[in-house]
């Protein structure tokens, strides 16, 4: 039986030279004693450039303009328009019936053996109990953490995929699984389908995520919904650093701290997302 309280670690060596050889390969890759195929489905690439070291869709994108040599009409931004446009669309068209749901994020190289994925799997089991959908990135990690919970709390376990330099998997744990080149129209799919975020322990993508948020509710362009940081010793340098750095030089304002709330307990996180409804 899963614990309702977890005690959050943070992994020796994170971020160390193990950790980033980690992300270079996917599928077949020997993790903490597991193959990662072991626990992925075929993610077939929505670029057939990708796999082999070509560019990725952002990476066209956000490029500056072709020189006259090598101009090709379809690479200009104006071509790029209609697909940008269907990609939202198409997710949008996946996600229409979704009502309740909670995004959650977190790293994709915690093993299932670190606390926090029982943890993660544990608050999206309870989430998805009461009814709510889970929204992950569809990878390893947290996200496969999540979404194996939705999947054993019998919930809609939601996976938003994106297209990268190397291929990714997605986890087998995906029941509604979505494909995506461009991580803005991703990133969008996370906060219009979700009425709270839960962000657990990670790297620059879940710290993007976070900070989207927070912008996003500080200037109004969405209600305020609840943001909860999961593993309060990972978090406490980053809040030390809000309170002491940014809030004394007048960056941002005390209110804005209250947007945060932080919690090592699934079940607390349960009670924050229904107590806002």
């Amino acid at each position: 039986m899963m614990s309702d309280e977890i005690t959050p670690r943070l992994m020796d060596g994170q971020g160390g030279d193990e950790q980033r050889q980690d992300t270079r390969q996917w599928d077949g890759e020997r993790v903490n004693g597991q193959q990662r195929s072991e626990r992925m489905q075929p993610n077939p690439t929505l670029n057939r450039a990708a796999p082999g070291g070509g560019e990725t869709e952002d990476e066209r994108l956000f490029k500056g303009p072709e020189t006259p040599v090598t101009f090709d009409v379809t690479r200009t931004d104006p071509w790029l328009a209609p697909h940008i446009q269907s990609e939202f669309m198409a997710g949008f068209d996946a996600l229409a019936h979704v009502s309740r749901a909670v995004s959650i994020f977190g790293s994709a190289r915690i093993s299932p053996e670190d606390p926090l994925y029982e943890a993660a799997r544990t608050t999206a089991r309870l989430l998805a109990e009461a009814g709510y959908a889970v929204i992950t990135g569809g990878g390893p990690g947290i996200m496969e953490a999540a979404n194996r919970g939705a999947r054993e709390g019998n919930g809609l376990s939601i996976g938003c995929a994106i297209e990268l330099p190397v291929e990714q998997g997605i986890n087998r744990y995906v029941n509604l699984p979505i494909k995506f080149r461009y991580f803005f129209a991703r990133k969008t799919m996370f906060m219009k389908y979700a009425q709270a975020f839960v962000i657990f322990p990670g790297g620059f993508g879940t710290l993007d995520e976070l900070f989207e948020a927070l912008v996003l509710i500080q200037t109004r362009k969405v209600r305020d919904f609840p943001l909860i940081l999961f593993g309060s010793a990972y978090w406490q340098g980053l809040l030390d650093w809000l309170r002491g750095t940014m809030l004394p030089e007048a960056k941002i304002s005390a209110h804005d701290l209250e947007l945060l709330t932080v919690t090592d307990s699934p079940r607390d996180v349960l009670r924050r997302v229904t107590s806002d409804e």
